[in-house]
């Protein structure tokens, strides 16, 4: 049974380094919604779970320090600071504000995965879970590698996000749209037909034989990971 793909929040008004986080996330399977200021940062996590947010300091109207304090008053979800100012006094404030962790730019963007990976483990350890299967397809996320009875399938970045986001969401039907935000990002300004394409592509890479195809075209609604599929008999 699939397990859960943490869903994290940026926060951050420079488009560069926002767009930068949320690729290098969303290529270390997690889910990513990005949000420019406190505004934006409230409607996302109205409209998802939130397993950690990461926050920076700086931003336009209510600045990082006085949203992580509001976030920190109603809930535990972990929070990572971004700052360009690194004094002991700045840390400290962080910290005393509710925030879990605390990263001073410019930084690694590995250090940044890792230090998300840590608080996760900590908070929701299921979150991590790291290999997802479904019928005969497995995919394990640690050695980034997907297998369908047993024989390994070499998918290309996008097409491997799909299915994990497929995976996620066994039997649920998803638009391209919302496709497009969950495994492109809305950052990313690409035409909804690039999902078809990508689809295409993944079917043909999972079913090169007479296989079970297991993804489901819903007409007029979007795509599915076919909940038929997980109860067929495995082929000989």
């Amino acid at each position: 049974m699939a397990q859960s793909i943490p869903n994290i929040l940026v926060v951050e008004d420079d488009r560069e380094t926002r767009t930068l986080i949320a690729k290098y996330l969303r290529d270390n399977s997690c889910h990513v919604t990005t949000a420019g200021d406190g505004q934006e940062m409230a409607r996302a996590m109205t409209d998802r779970r939130v397993d950690l947010l990461i926050l920076d300091v700086m931003l336009p109207g209510e600045d990082g320090l006085s949203l992580c304090r509001k976030v920190r008053s109603q809930s535990q979800t972990p929070i990572i600071m971004l700052t360009a100012r690194g004094e002991e006094s700045e840390r400290v404030r962080g910290l005393a504000t509710g925030a879990d962790d605390y990263i001073v730019k410019p930084f690694s963007v590995p250090e940044l995965l890792a230090r998300v990976k840590g608080l996760l483990r900590r908070a929701s350890p299921e979150r991590l879970a790291t290999v997802l299967t479904y019928g005969d397809i497995e995919l394990d996320r640690e050695k980034r590698r997907v297998a369908r009875s047993g024989r390994p399938i070499d998918l290309g970045p996008t097409e491997y996000r799909l299915l994990e986001f497929f995976l996620e969401h066994p039997g649920r039907v998803f638009s391209r749209e919302q496709l497009l935000d969950s495994v492109w990002g809305r950052d990313i300004y690409i035409d909804e037909r690039t999902v078809d394409v990508h689809i295409g592509r993944l079917r043909k890479l999972l079913n090169p034989g007479r296989e079970q195809d297991p993804i489901r075209t819903v007409r007029g609604a979007g795509y599915a990971l076919d909940d038929r599929f997980a109860k067929a008999e495995p082929q000989a």
